[in-house]
């Protein structure tokens, strides 16, 4: 029974997440898909290449994701545009949690060997979105919308408080998710408006 390549990163996204890299075997990846271990390298050259393929593949979907947000938010005021933002990606997090627990594990607990290439292709997908963000505090500032800060200092503290969420709903759940993010962020903002 001949298995395709995308059958083999499913799997492989599965237990990656579930386990980790050290965790997961290679046989059990091949046995998820119902081959042997040697089947695997007719079209991966190794555990590593597999590994990076699918971090790949999951950094480069959420990538996509955020572009076709900012296409879609570009009319909102920038509290709006920096809300979405937050939320959009608070909602990625609920349902698409195995991409997101795989991210995790790489970021936090990554491959001794692969922790170098790992932490450099993560903040390089994260280009995108943090010129996006830079750009929206940079027109807030001018606007008088914000206070002067340090555009950088600005943009670590909205990712500091879109991990702090991650983390509320890995605690708490859904249940209370909808209100937390809307009291979190009227505190946020009022600490970012431009005062009368």
């Amino acid at each position: 029974m001949f298995m395709s390549a995308s059958e083999i990163k499913q799997a492989a996204l599965q237990l990656f997440a579930q386990h980790g890299y050290e965790g997961t075997a290679l046989a059990e990846i091949a046995s998820r898909v119902g081959i042997k271990k040697p089947s695997i390298y007719a079209h991966f050259a190794s555990k590593d290449e597999l590994f990076l393929t699918v971090f790949k593949e999951v950094v480069d979907e959420h990538i996509l994701h955020s572009q076709e947000l900012l296409t879609r938010i570009g009319h909102l005021s920038i509290e709006e545009k920096l809300y979405r933002i937050l939320y959009d990606a608070c909602s990625y997090y609920v349902h698409s949690k195995e991409k997101i627990s795989f991210l995790k594990r790489c970021m936090l607990f990554p491959p001794d060997a692969l922790k170098t290439e790992l932490r450099a292709r993560f903040i390089q997908s994260e280009a995108p979105m943090s010129a996006m963000l830079r750009t929206i505090f940079t027109e807030a500032i001018e606007h008088g919308i914000i206070k002067e800060e340090n555009v950088e200092d600005l943009l670590a503290s909205y990712y500091c408080l879109l991990d702090g969420n991650f983390i509320q709903i890995f605690y708490y759940g859904l249940d209370s998710f909808e209100r937390r993010l809307k009291n979190v962020w009227r505190i946020y903002w009022s600490g970012l408006i431009q005062k009368e």
